[in-house]
């Protein structure tokens, strides 16, 4: 009998079995440390998580962020096409020139923040099928983009925060998590970019036609991200994966990049314990998908932008935990008292 017949979605997979775990002997010594701080026991709240989060996955007993690194993923989607965008697809291309002017939001955020930034251009003027009648990408393809993600920190971060830009990808997204979750298309589909009320009703009539084209073809999650996702999609995917391999912490944005997320931890759910989610979006029903995934948002801000900002403001977070936990005097240091037994 002739072996199974492979696919480029085995070694994703693969891959995934091969991940490390967290260092907890780094973790115990962060808490060590934090014991002889001159604060009282427990009083940073969760920048004290934080500090353990980051020794757990650079495998450090004292974590540090020097290198941190915003990587956002720009495409373009087919189903723009049925009209669930206020803007037309042509602001992907005007969108990567303004990143590259430096005249975009999350340039003026890594700028304060003291954070790379690289943005990738994934064939923006090539759109991804329209995923109400054709499959976005085809396995092949899918495999590849993920590729490319994993290769885009190949240049050395310590830290990771992925955004994405892409018109029309809030559908997509909204898309993968009805794959993922079941539901009405409702609950997924939020106003994105800001679309009215018929703007809304086409967005919800093609996630369902969406659902309802690819069927029964939707129960393996790469399936679902190489069916309805898109390359910005698939691309973060990888690079939360590379990241993984290479022992960085992940700070992962909105909606849609929390979409990628989603992907791999239906695949396996420690696939991303190394992530922590840098904000709440403004678009409803990411707060449901943050549950899902046991995610407790660092940020609330009511933001719903994109482009990697609300993972860049949650990094500057970071950074101040790791900076307290590493530079701090101790008691015995400063001389101070310590609490009395």
């Amino acid at each position: 009998m002739s072996d199974a017949v492979s696919s480029p979605f085995d070694d994703i997979r693969r891959l995934i079995t091969t991940m490390p775990g967290p260092d907890e002997a780094a973790v115990e010594a962060v808490r060590q440390r934090d014991r002889q701080l001159t604060k009282p026991a427990g009083s940073l709240g969760r920048l004290e998580r934080i500090a353990e989060w980051l020794a757990a996955w650079q495998a450090k007993p004292n974590p540090s962020v020097d290198r941190p690194l915003v990587c956002v993923f720009a495409a373009s989607h087919g189903v723009t096409a049925k009209g669930v965008s206020a803007f037309p697809s042509e602001v992907n291309r005007q969108m990567l020139e303004n990143f590259a002017a430096g005249g975009a939001a999350i340039n003026q955020i890594c700028a304060a923040y003291g954070l790379g930034f690289k943005v990738f251009d994934l064939a923006i003027d090539m759109p991804t099928g329209d995923i109400t009648e054709a499959d976005a990408m085809d396995e092949k393809a899918c495999v590849a983009t993920m590729a490319f993600g994993m290769e885009a920190i190949a240049g050395g971060t310590d830290l990771l925060a992925v955004g994405e830009m892409g018109i029309g990808n809030t559908t997509v997204a909204a898309a993968i998590y009805t794959a993922l979750y079941g539901g009405p298309a409702e609950h997924w589909v939020g106003r994105g970019t800001g679309v009215d009320d018929e703007g809304l009703r086409r967005k919800v009539a093609a996630v369902e036609a969406a659902i309802a084209h690819h069927g029964e073809n939707l129960k393996d999650p790469l399936d679902v991200l190489r069916r309805l996702g898109g390359r910005e999609i698939a691309a973060m995917a990888g690079a939360i994966l590379a990241a993984r391999l290479q022992r960085i912490p992940v700070i992962l944005d909105g909606y849609v990049a929390t979409s990628a997320a989603a992907i791999l931890h239906a695949v396996h759910p420690s696939t991303i314990d190394h992530c922590i989610a840098g904000h709440l979006s403004a678009e409803g029903a990411h707060q449901d998908v943050l549950t899902r995934l046991g995610k407790v948002p660092l940020l609330a801000l009511g933001m719903r932008l994109g482009e990697g900002s609300g993972a860049a403001l949650a990094a500057g977070l970071v950074k101040a935990a790791a900076a307290v936990h590493r530079d701090m005097a101790t008691f015995g240091q400063a001389g101070v008292s310590e609490r009395l037994s």
